[in-house]
């Protein structure tokens, strides 16, 4: 008997089979990793990552620098930052709540916080490997991944995205 959901799956539009692609990237990932994340902590932790690159933190310095300190943003800021000191209690990265960047905090990868992200990467490839995905289907998804990156891209700097 086939599964139930074939049929709804088989008319959803694109938008509603992406969600379903990632959630299932990330549902296979929070499974099998050897320590318990939350999705936006798996992103946050990619994020860190990001943010060590001396091309993201010359930018996020910049912004920081042009924005206006009003209540909101220090809000933001403490929002933020309750974030990371999650994944730093885990002993995933480590916080520096006074350096010498320009920045208010700055957060970098601790070894274990590599191993993790070098897990969350063999994992992403073995559900790839699972669910099938071919080196065409790679050059599909990096068209369209490219054609729509502008979309998020644009967003974050319209509105000096630093955190």
């Amino acid at each position: 008997m086939a599964h139930p959901h074939k049929k709804a799956i088989e008319n959803m539009d694109s938008a509603s089979l992406i969600g379903i692609i990632e959630e299932s990237k990330i549902t296979y990932v929070r499974e099998n990793l050897s320590i318990h994340l939350h999705e936006s902590q798996l992103k946050l932790l990619k994020q860190v990552k990001k943010h060590e690159k001396p091309h993201h933190k010359r930018i996020r310095v910049k912004q920081y620098e042009k924005s206006e300190k009003t209540d909101l943003f220090n809000l933001h800021l403490k929002l933020y930052l309750k974030k990371y000191k999650k994944l730093q209690a885990k002993g995933l990265i480590e916080i520096d709540e006074n350096p010498d960047n320009g920045l208010a905090y700055d957060c970098r990868l601790t070894e274990d916080g590599l191993a993790i992200l070098d897990e969350i990467a063999s994992l992403e490839s073995d559900w790839q490997k699972i669910v099938g995905i071919t080196d065409g289907d790679k050059e599909v998804l990096r068209k369209l991944a490219l054609d729509s990156f502008e979309i998020s891209y644009k967003h974050k700097k319209k509105l000096g995205f630093i955190f």
